[in-house]
């Protein structure tokens, strides 16, 4: 099934750009593919550009409050300067790589609550307004970050929510501006120990940084903190091992050694974690925006998206 959602009222007689995905489904490190349909307008047009985007939501931390907006954090140009004739019709194909550390949407088929990915499409035309399309994507977990979700699952945790966080994690290799929190209540057989977990996946050709933040209880005498783990597991790995049993190890080590973590660096260099007290805490090192260019206007997105948030991830699928 193709998305399509025009974005805009086009000028009265100009170019109108409408892109269709070959399939809307695609997972980190592969490609989404697709053709660009342009119609010319009542008079010529110079086209400077056609360029494709993947834009999503992120929160962003002010230092007084967090806020969400809508970033493109990778983008293709599809062709360059040409003229399209009055009427002319151009269809223009493309494949566009996925980069290896583009977050998780859906998982059995089902949307992650909290997750958007859209596909955007700008016509950049001289002395006119640009005009642009948006396709919603899906991006589905590789096998690996497949078998470390089951594996929560198996063990009992409840999915909760999943966001986008901007910033870079202390230690990690990152080359997006922003990583992934898929949170989870905390299983019955942890709920003594933690309230909720944090997985975060970085994820490259090589293999994925699993990244663990659990909300631990205070004690009758302590206040309660976050405990932070760290796993390398290599795309190798997916069918090899007991998930269910190497996740349930990492879990007891992460909740057992919080003062050493905290001692090798993962603090942050500005002394504070996230607003609301959870988080990546203090593993974020606040980072420049860099790679991605600039923030976009957030109505866009939330039009696009609007309705189109599926069930939750863990249904009875």
């Amino acid at each position: 099934m193709v998305f399509k959602k025009m974005l805009s009222a086009f000028g009265v007689g100009g170019p109108s750009v409408d892109t269709v995905l070959t399939n809307p489904n695609t997972r980190p490190g592969l490609t989404l593919d697709g053709q660009v349909n342009l119609v010319g307008g009542d008079s010529p047009a110079a086209i400077e550009q056609v360029v494709v985007g993947l834009v999503t939501r992120v929160e962003v931390e002010g230092h007084d409050a967090e806020y969400a907006g809508t970033m493109e954090f990778h983008r293709m140009s599809v062709r360059g300067g040409f003229e399209l004739a009055p009427k002319q019709q151009l269809s223009i194909p493309f494949q566009l790589p996925v980069p290896w550390e583009t977050p998780i949407t859906d998982v059995y088929g089902q949307r992650l609550h909290g997750m958007t990915m859209g596909l955007r499409t700008e016509l950049a035309v001289a002395r006119a307004v640009d005009k642009s399309d948006l396709d919603q994507v899906a991006v589905h977990p590789l096998p690996v970050h497949e078998r470390i979700l089951e594996a929560f699952q198996r063990l009992g945790f409840g999915f909760k929510h999943a966001d986008l966080e901007r910033g870079h994690i202390r230690g990690v290799q990152q080359t997006l501006p922003f990583y992934q929190e898929i949170e989870f209540f905390a299983a019955p057989q942890y709920a003594g120990t933690v309230r909720e977990v944090e997985l975060t996946f970085v994820t490259s050709q090589r293999g994925v940084d699993v990244i663990l933040e659990c909300d631990k209880r205070g004690g009758f005498l302590s206040a309660g903190q976050d405990a932070f783990g760290r796993y390398q597991v290599s795309h190798a790995d997916a069918d090899r091992v007991d998930w269910a049993q190497v996740v349930d190890g990492w879990l007891r080590e992460t909740t057992s050694r919080y003062g050493s973590l905290r001692s090798h660096g993962y603090g942050s260099s500005h002394g504070h974690g996230h607003s609301r007290g959870h988080g990546m805490g203090g593993m974020v090192a606040g980072a420049a925006l860099g790679v991605a260019g600039g923030m976009i206007a957030g109505e866009m997105i939330e039009d696009a998206f609007e309705g189109d948030f599926g069930g939750d991830f863990g249904g009875d699928e």
